[in-house]
């Protein structure tokens, strides 16, 4: 990048920052619920006023209501998820002849660095706030978050972020970046795209908006609650949401720190993480203290939303409730002490090796104790296969496969024949891929009639599990026997000494792994369309559409469901709602 660019770019994000700061001064009251884009009272307080929430765009634009938040992250979060799909799909159809030339390695290795980008920072991270912006304050009681304009601004630092990060490929004659989603240095001080900066101004937007809604989250969580809410009888979703925001305030803006000093590397000669006067090996210390904690940022809400939906389905409460509360905190401490098993092999201490090892190992007690909860929940239950709990189960069993797969990865002698495999490959997509996307269907499955007061499609419901099901186990097992082979990861082509390994097996591997990518991304489109479709022409739902009412399970959501239709007006229809997995017998 030539020094006009440079300054161009330093004074474009300048401009933008400052822009922020006028923005956030110009906010009075920032607690306020009654937002002129929301609706509320003005003038005297004594008198009485009503205004409705504006209609079309203007509301979506304005919007500091918690609920619209929510779906706006959601909608974010899909766009993002439909990038990072088609990115893949075009990668594993690369992979599937060993020397097919579809695209050229340039062209992979942006995709490559999009993909595991746009995957955790722009779909995983917003996919939970989505969830937990519209539902932890129905949970605890709040009227709303604590700080409803912080709120709003958190997410929309996020659009600016996702075009920066992907103006590689929407910027004409301008190269993606290729530096994978971990940027190792040197590599990534020494490639000369300008898609490079603007991708790490984009992720620093990002964690700027994570650490903004975290500490929103907890300020809501501590003060916002309602008056028959304590810690003791807390949801088991807003716990983890707590934890998780205590690991974003630790590790974002400790990555946000690395990526500037990295930004000053690459453009004004500084030296922290160069060969000579620095140290590329610092750059690895400072991603994976954030890396790390990152994994646990996106596993543990989703164990909250399968530890909440799964007792539901299973006629029992949730067995352990307080253990599987410790556990969360347990790994969110632990979370910290991990970072240092992805660097076994860069010739770290042994002495230190070794204990990083123990507290690897350590972190699948706590994770064990999650797995058995929700496995003795089912137990002699009375379990209704809805849609929800099918995901629940593919959640319990690919989590665990994930989860075992990485206990060998915390042994040094394995990780060193292991490091930098597919194997590493399928085990992160068991837990990323099996175990989060599957939790995440099962909340928006479970409280898809709360978000649109329809219910959706049974029979495109299960054909999107099952498709997912076999997708998911048919891509990660076989990438887990290419990592067994010897096959490296990150490579656009492939070839072996017959010698050594049977170049069709690898082969047949590849093409295996791409045909469950394919039906994974059938069952996205089956999935995408049953929303989109039945949100239009699906049956509107009742008070109770999980006959949950009656039992001890009744989650506060659906009481503010039930509120809501009891206070607005009826707008007739005399279809019979069939809920998945109720009464339809």
């Amino acid at each position: 990048m030539d020094l006009s660019g440079q300054l161009a770019l330093t004074v474009l994000m300048g401009v933008f920052l400052v822009g922020v700061a006028v923005l956030l001064t110009r906010v009075e009251d920032w607690r306020s619920y009654t937002p002129l884009a929301s609706g509320g009272v003005y003038g005297d307080e004594t008198g009485h006023a009503v205004q409705h929430k504006p209609s079309g765009i203007t509301r979506w634009l304005t919007t500091v209501d918690h609920k619209d938040i929510g779906m706006l992250y959601g909608a974010y979060a899909i766009i993002a998820f439909v990038w990072g799909g088609l990115a893949v799909l075009i990668m594993r159809t690369e992979l599937a002849d060993p020397a097919a030339t579809l695209i050229e390695a340039g062209f992979y290795n942006g995709l490559l660095t999009s993909h595991g980008i746009t995957m955790l920072f722009l779909f995983g991270t917003p996919i939970i706030a989505a969830f937990s912006n519209y539902f932890v304050p129905l949970l605890i009681g709040a009227d709303d978050m604590a700080f409803p304009r912080i709120n709003a601004i958190a997410f929309w630092l996020l659009p600016p972020g996702a075009l920066l990060i992907w103006a590689g490929f929407l910027i004409p004659g301008m190269a993606p970046s290729q530096t994978s989603w971990t940027m190792y240095t040197p590599l990534s001080i020494e490639q000369t795209h300008a898609a490079t900066d603007l991708m790490l101004l984009g992720l620093h937007l990002t964690g700027v908006s994570a650490t903004m809604g975290a500490i929103n989250f907890i300020a809501t969580i501590f003060t916002e609650r309602g008056d028959d809410v304590n810690w003791a009888n807390l949801d088991i979703f807003s716990w983890t949401i707590l934890t998780q925001s205590g690991l974003i305030l630790f590790a974002f803006p400790l990555l946000g720190s690395a990526l500037i000093m990295l930004l000053l590397d690459r453009n004004f000669g500084t030296t922290f993480f160069t060969v000579d006067g620095g140290s590329p090996i610092l750059w690895q210390h400072l991603f994976w203290f954030f890396g790390h904690p990152e994994v646990y940022i996106l596993v543990l809400p989703p164990m909250g939303i399968v530890s909440y939906v799964l007792p539901k389905f299973s006629g029992r409460k949730l067995f352990g409730f307080k253990f599987v509360v410790y556990s969360t905190l347990a790994i969110g401490v632990l979370s910290f002490g991990v970072w240092a098993h992805h660097m076994f092999s860069t010739g770290i201490d042994p002495r230190v090796r070794a204990s990083f090892m123990a507290v690897s190992m350590a972190i699948a007690i706590p994770s064990a104790v999650k797995t058995f909860n929700w496995i003795t929940t089912m137990w002699n239950g009375k379990i209704r296969l809805t849609t929800p709990m099918l995901f629940c189960i593919g959640f319990v069993s690919n989590f665990i496969i994930g989860g075992v797969t990485g206990v060998f990865l915390a042994a040094i002698p394995i990780d060193l024949v292991l490091h930098d495999t597919y194997y590493v490959v399928g085990h992160f997509h068991y837990i990323v891929m099996g175990a989060i996307a599957f939790a995440g269907f099962a909340g928006l499955y479970y409280w898809y009639p709360i978000f649109t007061g329809k219910m959706y499609q049974r029979t495109l419901a299960k054909a999107h599990f099952w498709l997912w099901m076999v997708g998911t186990n048919l891509t990660f097992l076989a990438m887990l026997l290419l990592g067994y082979e010897g096959m490296p990861r990150r490579y656009a082509t492939y070839t072996f000494d017959a010698g050594i390994v049977n170049l069709d097996v690898i082969t047949a591997l590849h093409q295996v792994a791409t045909l469950g990518a394919f039906l994974i991304a059938f069952g996205t489109i089956v999935w995408v369309f049953n929303f989109v479709q039945s949100w239009y022409e699906g049956p509107d739902v009742g008070e109770d559409p999980w006959g949950l009412e009656d039992s001890t399970l009744y989650g506060r959501e659906f009481e503010w469901h039930r509120n809501r239709l009891r206070t607005a007006v009826a707008d007739g229809g005399e279809e019979d709602v069939v809920t998945d997995g109720g009464n339809e017998e």
